[in-house]
């Protein structure tokens, strides 16, 4: 394999802005023909229920299904599944499930009120969703870590029931795939993918109920019906290609950056992986790195267009400024592989996950560490968070005005009503005041 050739920009030069929006810039135009095919199986699917689902399932999955009871995989299979797995393959998945479940019980947000000086009373009803729709890529792909890090937050929110459907290309299903939506307690598990799928969870056939939200990953088609659907349920996020940010001192072993930046690069070709660093001797040795490695990892050809394509290597005059540059890339994936990487931390304001030190490989956050591996990507963790158990609760607020609050409130109100010219909603409020 020759020699590859990574984008290398200086922070220094006069450009560098302008050329870190092109490194960063990622094509998310929507493809028509995409989207009329996508929103024209909705429909079918919206108006023919379980005949379109099976229609398509068996187009698409080259399947001879009848009838949509056969999508449906029993409880006993699931927990065959769990049974049948290699004493090494449940006890890694047991692991990653049980840290996985010990942070989400972290993030439950409880409900709360307090009362006011007149007795009033306010606060806020928190409540898990009623249903989930979780999907999960079939086929070739085994995902068991994504059904742990979507299925478990979601349990332990307290969502009721749990739909997940997994493509099964002729027929064809994935054991340890199985394996972990019994281990994280999925309710229902329908063999179907795609679009068709998405239209099915949103809209609800005889067979397949709708659900409150869905989330998880899926193909161009998948993330397509997601967008499209979104409004009548909610959805997760829309994800990009795979990031990793890299901001080393040059201290740490060349080798071990190369291969953190490999783990994403290998995702698919507009992965993008990056690192930054004030020593131009090391970004010159993880070059170096990177070319006597890169021959011996098996997806070798994805990893080297992942490089070339949108890889960069980013030499600054300091920690600070490797910082200040990263808040504005917006990593989904960020490494501080630093001497001191909490007081780094600090300066940091926009990333998916922060892992902090030398030691701290991001394969262990897709994995095992426990924090959830669904992460904003493309810049929109500069507004949004990682999956996590408050997208499966909601928020009601809650209002209980004492006699004495809705005379006083109710005085505000309609002056407030009266000068938006909304006067029904001011005689609501002063029916209530005691005085004139």
């Amino acid at each position: 394999m020759s020699s590859l050739s990574i984008t290398k920009l200086d922070a220094s030069s006069d450009d560098f802005d302008q050329q870190l929006q092109y490194l960063l810039a990622w094509d998310e135009a929507d493809d028509l023909a995409i989207q009329q095919l996508v929103l024209a199986i909705i429909a079918d699917v919206r108006k023919n229920g379980d005949k379109a689902v099976i229609e398509y399932t068996n187009l698409f999955d080259h399947r001879s299904i009848e009838n949509a009871s056969e999508l449906e995989l029993s409880k006993e299979v699931l927990k065959s599944a769990w049974e049948k797995l290699p004493d090494n393959q449940a006890q890694a998945l047991q692991v990653a499930a049980d840290r996985i479940r010990a942070y989400a019980e972290h993030q439950k947000i409880q409900s709360w009120q307090y009362t006011e000086a007149d007795g009033t009373k306010l606060g806020q009803k928190v409540t898990p969703l009623d249903r989930v729709g979780l999907y999960v890529p079939g086929g070739k792909a085994s995902y068991p870590s994504s059904v742990l890090m979507n299925a478990i937050p979601a349990k332990v929110a307290g969502v009721a029931e749990l739909i997940m459907v997994v493509p099964a290309p002729q027929g064809e299903t994935n054991e340890l795939v199985l394996a972990a939506a019994f281990l994280a307690g999925v309710d229902r598990v329908f063999t179907m993918g795609g679009a068709q799928a998405i239209a099915a969870l949103a809209y609800g056939t005889e067979t397949i109920p709708a659900v409150a939200k869905i989330v998880g990953p899926g193909n161009i088609y998948v993330a397509t019906a997601k967008k499209l659907v979104f409004g009548q349920v909610g959805i997760d996020m829309i994800a990009g290609p795979s990031e990793i940010l890299i901001i080393c001192d040059g201290k740490t072993n060349p080798d071990w950056i190369a291969m953190d930046l490999f783990s994403q690069a290998e995702h698919d070709e507009n992965a993008q992986a990056i690192l930054i660093s004030d020593d131009n001797d090391f970004l010159k040795a993880v070059e170096k790195s990177i070319n006597t490695l890169l021959p011996k990892m098996e997806r070798a050809e994805i990893i080297k267009a992942s490089l070339i394509g949108r890889g960069a290597f980013i030499k600054v005059e300091s920690l600070e400024q490797a910082a200040a540059i990263a808040n504005i890339i917006a990593p989904e994936h960020l490494e501080l592989s630093v001497l001191e990487p909490e007081a780094l931390s600090e300066n940091i304001r926009h990333a998916g996950a922060i892992f902090m030190g030398r030691y701290t490989a991001e394969a262990l956050g897709d994995y095992c560490a426990g924090p959830n591996h669904v992460l904003p990507t493309s810049g929109t963790a500069r507004f949004s968070s990682p999956l996590g158990v408050y997208d499966f609760q909601k928020r009601t607020s809650l209002i209980n005005c004492s006699q004495v609050g809705a005379d006083a409130l109710g005085k505000t109100a309609s002056i407030l009503a009266r000068g938006e010219s909304l006067t029904a909603h001011a005689q609501s409020a002063e029916y209530r005041i005691k005085s004139g």
